[in-house]
C-alpha cells in the first residue's frame, strides 16, 4: 500500500473548528462492510446498532496542557513549545517540540509567562523527537508540575486552525479521560456523553477501558511512499486483566467488541493471541495499522473523520476496507460532515 493512495481534497471550510454544541450531538455515518452500504445518521443513534451484552473499549487516557508559548533569551523571539514526554521528574527533563525549531541551539535559554517562574534551558538538539530541555526551577516536584501545567494550554491539532479557548480545556478530553499521559485527545471519544452512556447500561452494552498514551506520531508527516518502510513513535499502552476477561467473554458468546477510535484498535492488535482474544499488556507499541489489515478483536470501530495521508484514516482503511472507506469519505464530502478532531463521526460495523 502506498502514501499516494490517501490523498484527497479535502475542502478547508469542511475541518471542525468547534466541537459540537453536546457531545453527542454530531451526525454518524454508518458503513456496513459486509452490504457495502452506507447510511447517514446522528451519533445517538449508535445504540441502534448494538444489544445486550455487546462491548465497547474506550482509551482513558487524559490529555495534560502540552503547549507553551514562550520567547527566546536575548532576541525575545516568540516560540512554542510541545512537551512530549517527561524523561526525569527529578532533574526537570522533557523531550519537546520547538517552533520554529531552526534557531535553538543547545545552550538556549526559553522563557514563559512573565519570564521569572518559568525557564527552562535546551541540553540536547539532536533526539529523534525534537529537543531535551532541562527546566530550571528552585521548587519541589508538586510545585514544579503546577507551574509547567499553569502555563500550558489545550494542545488542538494545528490543523484545526485556531489558537486554544477556555472550552477546550473540558471539550478536548473525553468523559473517559483518567489516566494523564496524552499530549493529542483520543478523538472518537469524545462524542460520548454521561446520558448515553447510561442508555448504553440500560441495554446492557457493556462497557472497559484501556490507557493507550496519545503521543504526536499520529500527526507526523510520513515520508516515505512505501507504507511498510515508516516507523511508528512508540506509545505506552496498558491493558488489564479485567478488560481482557470483559472482551474474551464477549467474543466467546459472538457478542460484537467495538473499539471506540483507532487508538484503541491499535492497542488491542497490539495484544492479541493467534485465536483473536485479548490479552493483558503493560508496555509499549509501535504498531501501524494500514490496509490490507484484518483486525483480530474488534469488529467495530467508531472513527472521526481524518486528513489526508494521515495514519488515523490509513487505520479506519484498514478496518473499513481501502475503496470502500475512500467511498465513504468522498461521500462525507458531498454531504458536508464536519472533519477533523471536532467533526462528525463514522461507525464501521
Amino acid at each position: 500500500m502506498k502514501l499516494s493512495k490517501f490523498k484527497y481534497e479535502l475542502p478547508k471550510e469542511l475541518i471542525a473548528k468547534y466541537p459540537s454544541e453536546d457531545r453527542d450531538g454530531s451526525r454518524l455515518m454508518v458503513l456496513h462492510r459486509k452490504t457495502q452500504k452506507i447510511e447517514h445518521r446522528n451519533f445517538i443513534d449508535i445504540l441502534e446498532y448494538f444489544d445486550d451484552g455487546d462491548v465497547f473499549i474506550f482509551n482513558d487516557t487524559r490529555v495534560f496542557p502540552a503547549l507553551l508559548y514562550g520567547y527566546k533569551e536575548k532576541t525575545g523571539a516568540k516560540i512554542e513549545v510541545f512537551l512530549l514526554r517527561e524523561l526525569n521528574a527529578e532533574q526537570r527533563l522533557w523531550d519537546v517540540l520547538v517552533n520554529p525549531a531552526r534557531k535553538i541551539r543547545i545552550g538556549n535559554k526559553l522563557y514563559f509567562g512573565d519570564g521569572e517562574t518559568l525557564v527552562a534551558e535546551v541540553i540536547d538538539n539532536t533526539t529523534s523527537r525534537g529537543r531535551t530541555l532541562r527546566f530550571l526551577f528552585d521548587g519541589d516536584y508538586d510545585e514544579f508540575k503546577k507551574t509547567l501545567y499553569g502555563h500550558g494550554n489545550t494542545p488542538l491539532p494545528s490543523f484545526v486552525g485556531r489558537k486554544p479557548e477556555p472550552d477546550d480545556e473540558h471539550r478536548y478530553q473525553t468523559i473517559f479521560a483518567d489516566k494523564e499521559g496524552a499530549v493529542a485527545a483520543p478523538t472518537a471519544g469524545l462524542h460520548f456523553s454521561k446520558i448515553l452512556l447510561k442508555k448504553f447500561e440500560i441495554k446492557g452494552i457493556k462497557v472497559a477501558p484501556i490507557t493507550l498514551h496519545v503521543g504526536l506520531g499520529n500527526f507526523r508527516t510520513i515520508d516515505v511512499e512505501d507504507l511498510t518502510k515508516h516507523k511508528m513513535d512508540s506509545e505506552q499502552v496498558f491493558i488489564s486483566d479485567e478488560t481482557c476477561d470483559v472482551v474474551n467473554t464477549a467474543k466467546e458468546n459472538r457478542k460484537q467488541v467495538c473499539a471506540i477510535g483507532t487508538t484503541v484498535l491499535r492497542s488491542l492488535e497490539t495484544s492479541v493471541s493467534t485465536q483473536g482474544f485479548l490479552k493483558p499488556y503493560t508496555g509499549w507499541t509501535n504498531k501501524f495499522i494500514f490496509p490490507p489489515y484484518e483486525a483480530g478483536v474488534p469488529s467495530a470501530l467508531v472513527t472521526n473523520f481524518h486528513m489526508p495521508y494521515s495514519i488515523p484514516l490509513m487505520s479506519a482503511a484498514a478496518f473499513g476496507g481501502y475503496k470502500f472507506v475512500m467511498q465513504a469519505y468522498q461521500e462525507a464530502m458531498d454531504q458536508k460532515y464536519r472533519f477533523g478532531t471536532y467533526g462528525d463521526a463514522m461507525l464501521i460495523i
